[in-house]
């Protein structure tokens, strides 16, 4: 394997977790280490072992795992004022994690020596340099983080050079400088980060940047331009306040728009999966819009540039999708061409014909649903029904002949939903009536057990997501709303969609929708027309 020219270290399991709403727990800290290790990340920063017992035992955890590739780290500070660094707590949980690297941050700004943890400067100094020397003789390998060194450079440049110096000659490999505010503009770090280099030159220098001023990514690049061979970042930019640096946005750029090597060959085609991954594991919503890995990223909705991509994706997409496990989407909506048709058709494995007029009346259609309120963009189950039936191809699996939801409510008792249905297959009746938690559940009950005798397989898909959005908030409880409701099976994902003013009408058409699609992507009976057949 080449040498890398950039290493990834990866602080996701510890500045990550400072982000709204992001918990990891041991078990989940683990699972990601294994993952980042997989992909060929280079160093992963465990957590702070001195700070809580979830990361200590972590470390504990990890310690018995091979990793291939990365480099467990852990992190603290330097040691305590008026302690040396043997009776110190925090250098003493450095060792207990027993890890191969550890991370030392030290104070670079005169303001938080003085102000903040109310030392003097020559303290701060010799906190510095005691810690580094102490571990490097523990035959750690030692990355120095020099914190707000940035702004305590614009404050105090003499005195900031200084503490990188400190930490130098206690034996630091690596000089990580953090923009730990997020507050400095790029031209700004460059020239800050070329004052350095011409009074000092660390063995390895890294960067570490905060998003604050949605300039983490560039900032980080800038410094690489620079010279710097190792960027600190998390994965999908998760961290403190507005986040740190998305490793998974500057992998991207440096492995494709740079032509800097950091993760093994191959690794590039996994930067989606992993960072949908870790999305899952967090609990957080992907980014449809992040760079590269989104599923926006390469999404095209506009007819004139479906048109384009179709001739050569390039002249709309600035990198090929596959070359980081993303794919290209395209959006039908009341925006579309004939082109997106065409195109959608044939991913959905829709053979429109030879009948060039076909996808015009499907555009039409869609514009004047989605006036109506439909949207298409997400509901690929909904979209395939619509342009299987505009072709002829598709029929009802069965008709509703009428449906009467309840809901009743008792002082003393929870609500109780009740749906009686009656349903046509061909020529048969059936009539079922079940209950459930609210009137959607109650009526995908009953819808169910009316159509389980005709179709068994509908047993395998269950719902998983349901969406209501208000379509006119002026209209208050009167307003139309829209149905999204995602639904799965075994093998496959789809989604659909149902509008109205009445909640129950809206679900009704989703649930459906759901259901036809289901039959219709596994051929059942009575449901696609045999030739000749009118």
């Amino acid at each position: 394997m080449k040498k890398p020219d950039v290493l990834i270290y990866d602080t996701t399991l510890r500045d990550g977790t400072q982000g709204h709403q992001i918990t990891f727990s041991a078990e989940d800290k683990l699972r990601i280490a294994t993952r980042l290790d997989e992909t060929g990340f280079h160093y992963v920063e465990g957590g702070w072992p001195g700070s809580n017992p979830r990361d200590m035992r972590f470390f504990q955890m990890a310690g018995e795992v091979k990793f291939k590739n990365i480099r467990l780290t852990a992190f603290g500070s330097t040691r305590r004022s008026g302690l040396s660094a043997d009776a110190c707590p925090n250098t003493q949980a450095l060792l207990e994690a027993d890890t191969p690297a550890v991370a030392v941050f030290g104070k670079s700004w005169d303001l938080h020596a003085t102000e903040i943890l109310g030392v003097s400067l020559e303290e701060n100094l010799a906190m510095i340099g005691d810690s580094v020397r102490y571990l490097k003789s523990k035959e750690k390998e030692v990355v120095y983080d020099a914190e707000h060194f940035f702004d305590g450079y614009k404050h105090n440049p003499t005195y900031a050079l200084k503490t990188v110096q400190a930490a130098l000659e206690a034996g630091a490999e690596t000089i990580v400088l953090c923009d730990t505010n997020g507050g400095t503009l790029t031209w700004e770090l460059s020239e800050i980060i070329r004052e350095v280099l011409s009074h000092s030159a660390p063995p390895r220098l890294g960067i570490h940047a905060h998003d604050d001023c949605g300039l983490a990514v560039a900032n980080s690049l800038a410094a690489v331009t620079l010279g710097a061979t190792m960027v600190q970042g998390t994965v999908n930019g998760y961290g403190e306040r507005c986040g740190n640096a998305d490793l998974i946005s500057i992998i991207g750029n440096l492995e494709l728009k740079m032509g800097k090597r950091c993760l093994p060959e191959g690794s590039l085609r996994h930067l989606t999966s992993l960072s949908r991954y870790v999305s899952e594991v967090a609990n957080t919503p992907p980014a449809h819009s992040k760079p590269f890995v989104g599923r926006n990223a390469f999404a095209h909705k506009g007819g004139v540039h479906v048109s384009a991509i179709l001739k050569n994706p390039v002249a709309y997409e600035h990198t090929d999708p596959d070359l980081v496990g993303n794919r290209r989407n395209v959006i039908v909506s009341d925006l579309s061409g004939k082109s997106n048709i065409e195109y959608k058709a044939k991913e959905l494995g829709i053979d429109l014909g030879a009948d060039r007029g076909v996808s015009e009346r499907i555009v039409r259609d869609i514009k004047k649903m989605e006036d109506e309120g439909y949207q298409f963009d997400t509901a690929d189950g909904s979209l395939s029904l619509l342009i299987r039936k505009a072709i002829g191809s598709l029929d009802e699996p069965f008709r509703l002949e009428s449906f009467r939801v309840i809901d009743e409510k008792t002082k003393r008792n929870a609500s109780l939903s009740q749906a009686m249905i009656k349903i046509s297959v061909g020529e048969e009746h059936e009539i079922t009536a079940a209950e459930g938690k609210g009137p959607v559940n109650a009526l995908d009950n009953a819808l169910r057990k009316a159509l389980t005798k005709f179709y068994p397989r509908i047993g395998e898909m269950r719902l998983v997501d349901f969406k209501v959005r208000i379509l006119e908030e002026t209209d208050g409880t009167a307003a139309k709303v829209r149905v999204l409701l995602e639904s799965r099976d075994d093998t496959d994902v789809w989604i659909t969609t149902g509008v109205s003013a009445n909640i129950i009408e809206a679900s009704w058409h989703a649930l459906v929708d759901s259901v036809q699609y289901k039959l219709s992507k596994d051929n059942g009976k009575n449901m696609v027309k045999k030739e000749g057949e009118r």
